[in-house]
Parts: structure tokens; sequence; C-alpha cells
């Protein structure tokens, strides 16, 4: 390698390195590389293509100026062995005599830039190497770009693979929200479905014990879906708590045991925590259930909610349309209740809009006549097989398991 004595030429920068010269006669090699020096350029030479080859594996060129024709490897030969091992951004000049298309195509077709004829002249090679300067520092900047984009998608991927391990474990912690699908209070029976359209989603059911004679019974759904309408749905199951009654904003304590509010004052209670977010824009809807175990006496009010269905022992279905306002949107809300007496055999559906929204292939709605008929299909089956055949009718009305809505229920059947 030869240090340059001075930068006669603007892009013949101290950075720039070295040009390998590669012609099997050591005149025209000197020739050239006193040319290049005399520009500014370091240089370095090759006597054959396999030395040329040997070379670039241990430095990188950002030009190769090569002789075409060199007895063992031709310019064109050690072209291609070079674009087949290096990526690097290299400019290839080919010196030749040829003048024939055919041949300058094959050249091209090996990986060569560009071609200067020989004898060459100093004004154009100068031209040749500020276009091949040019175009490798446009492939290294681009190559740079594609070198921080693929950082960025990689930690983006990364970012987005942390977050898909933290929403299945969100997911995991939901339905850990839900108790026991399935339970036996003396003469009832409570069952629960709940499917998230999503990896969370903003419905919620459950249950909670109140006394030996009573137990409560609710079905959530908060306005949104994603993660801050379950965080929503976590709150609202801590204030109906089963294992802290202390903490259970539907009960109070009489006389050493507890009893369920009136539904409404409880309903009320509960508008006044959510209103008092005043930075929050989240609603809900909500239906509680008060139940005697014994008599199979159920009081429910609700809040926004979707009608209750009741089906009888005999399959028959009615659906109590009740008027009231959400929870969360006004200081004082109008929330409806009503009372109803179970005989043996009939069940009470509290549910979530997104079973009657569910929409067939072709976007119709399933509302309560749909509902109505997947009710009177499962007529005959109890508990977690009647959910079983509830969530089946759901699907096959759907034509698939991808509901657009979270989709809820919690079912009470008096034995």
């Amino acid at each position: 390698m030869t240090a340059p004595a001075r930068l006669a030429d603007p892009d013949a920068t101290p950075s720039l390195s070295p040009i390998l010269v590669v012609d099997d006669s050591r005149a025209q090699r000197r020739l050239l590389t006193r040319t290049l020096e005399k520009w500014g350029y370091q240089t370095v030479e090759a006597a054959s293509g396999r030395d040329a080859l040997d070379l670039c594996e241990g430095a990188n060129f950002d030009i190769i100026i090569s002789d075409w024709l060199m007895p063992g490897m031709s310019g064109v030969e050690f072209c291609r062995a070079f674009r087949t091992r290096s990526e690097q951004p290299t400019f290839f000049l080919l010196l030749t005599a040829q003048t024939e298309r055919e041949l300058l195509a094959e050249g091209l077709e090996s990986g060569a830039d560009d071609f200067l004829s020989k004898p060459f002249h100093p004004i154009e090679l100068r031209a040749r190497l500020r276009a091949g300067r040019r175009s490798v520092e446009a492939q290294k900047a681009l190559a740079d770009r594609n070198r921080s984009l693929s950082t960025a998608l990689q930690d983006l991927s990364d970012a987005y693979a942390a977050i898909e391990r933290d929403l299945k474990g969100a997911r995991v912690f939901q339905e850990g929200l839900v108790p026991e699908r399935h339970i036996t209070f003396g003469r009832m029976e409570i069952s629960l479905l709940f499917r998230s359209s999503g990896h969370v989603g903003g419905d919620l059911v459950g249950y909670f014990p109140v006394n030996a004679r009573e137990i409560g019974v609710y079905s959530v759904d908060v306005s949104g879906h994603g993660v801050a309408s379950a965080l929503m749905t976590a709150r609202i199951a801590g204030f109906f708590s089963a294992t802290a009654p202390d903490r259970n904003i539907a009960l109070r304590e009489v006389g050493g045991s507890y009893e369920m509010a009136p539904l409404p004052e409880i309903l009320e209670k509960l508008n006044t925590i959510l209103m008092r977010d005043a930075e929050s824009d989240q609603y809900l809807t909500i239906a509680i259930a008060r139940i005697d175990i014994e008599q199979g006496a159920v009081d429910i009010c609700q809040a926004g909610h979707t009608s209750p269905a009741v089906q009888r022992q005999d399959g028959g279905v009615d659906f109590i349309e009740l008027w009231s306002t959400p929870l969360g949107l006004v200081e004082e809300g109008e929330y409806a209740s009503i009372s109803l007496k179970l005989e043996p055999g009939d069940r009470v559906i509290l549910y979530s809009d997104g079973v009657t929204e569910c929409p067939d292939p072709e976007g119709r709605l399933l509302d309560d006549e749909g509902l109505e008929r997947i009710l009177s299909d499962c007529s005959a089956c109890t508990g977690g097989a009647f959910i079983e055949q509830l969530t089946a009718g759901l699907i096959r009305y759907r034509g698939n398991e991808d509901f657009p809505d979270d989709v809820s229920a919690a079912v009470i059947e008096f034995r």
C-alpha cells in the first residue's frame, strides 16, 4: 500500500478505503496507481484475479479497477466470483479494449458497474471514479438505514412479543375473576358463560354468597374493549368480592351476619364511585340479582343492561323489558327492578349484548328472536350442558368462534 502525496481530488478523502488495482501487467498497474496517487487516492495492487480474491477476503474495497483480459482468471470471472462472495457495496470498473456489445453485456451480467476503454484517459477515469464513489456512498447510506430499520423492527417485534405475553397473562388473570363456572346452592344452580372477543374484554359475570338463604348474581358489560375495559372489570370484581364480604358493596352487616342491600341502592353506590373517577370516560351496564335459594324468588335490578330472559320448564321464553340508565354517565340514574317467582325447572338468564348482537356471516344480528330459538333448542339441558349448547348455538349462528364482541351470561336455574 502506498500513501498519497496530496489530496488533489475532492472525492479522495482520507476516509476513503484504498482502491484495488488488478492487472497482470506490472507496467499497467504502476501507470494506474501513480495516476490515482496523484489525485490523493490510496491503492492496493494485485497481479491476478486469484490474488485479488485473496485480498478481498481480508479487506473491504469501495472501488475495484480490474483489467478484463488476464491469464488464469479473467476480469469478468474475478468480478463474478467477487460478487458471489461479498455483499459489501463496491464499485467495480473493468478496463477493456473490447467493443463488441455481446462481450460488454457479459461483463455487466458478471456484476461490473462500468467500463473504461484502454488506453484510458485521465479525465474520463476521474469522472468514472467520482460516479463510483457517489454510488458506493449511496449504497452504504441505504445499508445503514436498512440496518437501523431492521434494528427498529426487531425492537418493535420484541415489544409486541412482550405485549403479547402480558396480554396472555392478563387473559388468564381476567378468566380467574370469573368464579367456578358451575356451582350449586341448595336448590339453585348457577352456570356462567364467559368468552372474550380478544385477549381481554369488558364483560364480567359472577356470584357471591350473602347468607345461608341468599346469593347474589351479576352480569356486567364495560364500554369498549381491550386492556382499559379489562382493568375496569377487575375493579368491579373487587366490589362484588365473594371472599371478603366486608369489602363487597352489595352487602351490609346486620347482627353479626350479612344481608344484601336494596338492589337500587347498590347500583347508586357503584354509580357514585364511577362518577368520582373524573379522568375516566368509561361507563358500564349491569344486571344484579338477589336469589332466595329455597323459595325460588329472584329480584333483579339493572342499569342499562340487556333484558333478562326467563325460560319456563316447558321451554317457553319471556324477555323482561326494563328501561334504565347505565352507570358512570349521570349523577343520578334510574334503575329498574323486577321480582320473579321461579318454579322448579325454570331458569333466568342474565346476558351481555354480545349475545343478541352476535352477527351471522351476512351481518344480521341474532336479536331476541334468534336467542329464543337457541334457548328453545337447548331447553332440555341444565347446568354446564346448557351453557355448552348455548355456546354451540351462538357459534353456529356466527359461522365460527370469532365473536366480534365479548359474550357472557349468568344462568340461574331452580331445581
